[in-house]
């Protein structure tokens, strides 16, 4: 019997922007493969731009072993899904959850942000600007940036961010071990759960405010339970995502000057530029798991019901058969279909406000420090290959003074 591969999950040294080795020969051989993942379990690659949105916008597929569950090394499949958890949940409960929070993250209510999040990184890039020496744009820009925008839209005091930074950087690692884990799990919840509380006891204008009094008006209530849950993912999701874009791009956009120049010379590039990138990079780095619910027929499979899919994100955006030429950067390209935020009913709730700030990001920071260059050489830059969510630790940078 052939031995089954492991999942791919090393990147080439040729270039850390790519998706990990192995990926495009599986795409190019017949799209799907069956490989042994981390968590102990067997389950079909799909590695094709339109299989991988078929398979995510299939409702027969399940998220319950959570959309990185392939990568968790002990896979508990039989843990029960918290009521609360957007991610996991399926069916009814997860229309539930999304519709109550569908409002807050409308294109309007995203635009009516963008002030805000423009004085922020402004403010940031002033502060970058009277430095003396070399900076981390990590921590100094591409960090508190999301931070801010998420604790002020959830309510939560950003002098406390190190209680939920620190904890969701263990929350997102694959190699930590599982005690670890639970224990940053079960003191994020507790931190969060207090300010759960006072919401409830005394309603302010922020996002968790409104949801317990939508819930309320809508007689479904919410447990503090489930607003634990939902506000520990958002913060999470908020911030780790659009920071780790903001350094991996601005590594990318410095190791390709001719289109970081055209960014640079034409900020209403910025739109376009994002959604490159954001192909370019798909920063889920892993992909996302799903269960089958029943047989269905793929390609010249049949996948039974209980068999797992990893629908391989990175790997479809390099799709040659949607995106031409796909390893090379191309900012005027029209890459708005790419599937860095997922697809179907689980697609990224987020997605409209980290376009923008990732546009004000791109439209500011290049223009406002135009000799901004690595601080270090490129081969000293470390990169985040055991996170579900691909980056760099740190990206030291300097400019002309």
């Amino acid at each position: 019997m052939t031995e089954t591969p492991a999942f791919p999950s090393t990147r080439p040294g040729r270039c850390p922007f790519d998706p990990a080795t192995g990926y495009a020969e599986l795409r190019e051989t017949d799209g799907l493969a069956k490989v042994s993942t981390p968590a102990g379990v067997d389950a079909f690659l799909i590695s094709r731009y339109d299989d991988v949105r078929a398979v995510l916008a299939d409702r027969r597929m399940s998220s319950q072993s959570a959309p990185s569950g392939h990568m968790e090394p002990q896979l508990d499949r039989q843990r029960e899904v918290e009521s609360g958890s957007i991610l996991q949940n399926d069916g009814a409960q997860h229309t539930r959850l999304r519709r109550l929070l569908t409002s807050e993250f409308t294109v309007k209510r995203v635009q009516a942000l963008r002030p805000r999040i423009v004085e922020l990184i402004e403010d940031h890039l002033d502060a970058m600007l009277a430095s003396d020496g070399p900076v981390d744009l990590i921590e100094a820009f591409a960090l508190p940036i999301p931070s801010l925008v998420i604790c002020e839209l959830l309510g939560v005091p950003y002098a406390e961010r190190d209680e939920f930074q620190r904890r969701s950087a263990i929350l997102v690692a694959v190699d930590v071990d599982q005690e670890t884990a639970d224990q940053a799990f079960e003191e994020l919840g507790e931190y969060v759960a207090g300010l759960v509380l006072a919401k409830q006891a005394k309603r302010e204008d922020d996002l968790l405010s409104r949801l317990i009094t939508r819930s309320e008006e809508q007689d479904e209530p919410l447990t503090v339970e489930e607003l634990v849950s939902i506000a520990v993912v958002l913060l999470i999701a908020g911030h780790e995502t659009t920071a780790n874009m903001i350094g991996l791009s601005t590594l990318a956009l410095l190791r390709d000057p001719d289109q970081l120049d055209a960014l640079r010379n034409n900020p209403e590039l910025a739109p376009s530029a994002v959604e490159e990138m954001l192909r370019y990079l798909s920063v889920i780095q892993f992909g996302l798991f799903r269960q089958v619910q029943e047989d269905i027929p793929l390609g010249d499979e049949t996948i039974k019901a209980g068999e797992y899919l990893i629908a391989a994100l990175a790997v479809g955006n390099r799709d040659e058969r949607m995106f031409p030429d796909p390893d090379r950067i191309d900012l005027s390209r029209k890459a708005s279909k790419h599937l860095a935020f997922g697809f179907g009913p689980h697609q990224c709730l987020g997605q409209q406000l980290a376009r923008v700030e990732l546009q004000e990001v791109f439209s500011r920071l290049y223009r406002r420090i135009p000799t901004l260059r690595l601080a270090v050489p490129f081969e000293e830059i470390k990169f985040k290959n055991n996170t579900i969510v691909y980056g760099v630790t740190a990206l030291p940078v300097t400019w002309d003074r």
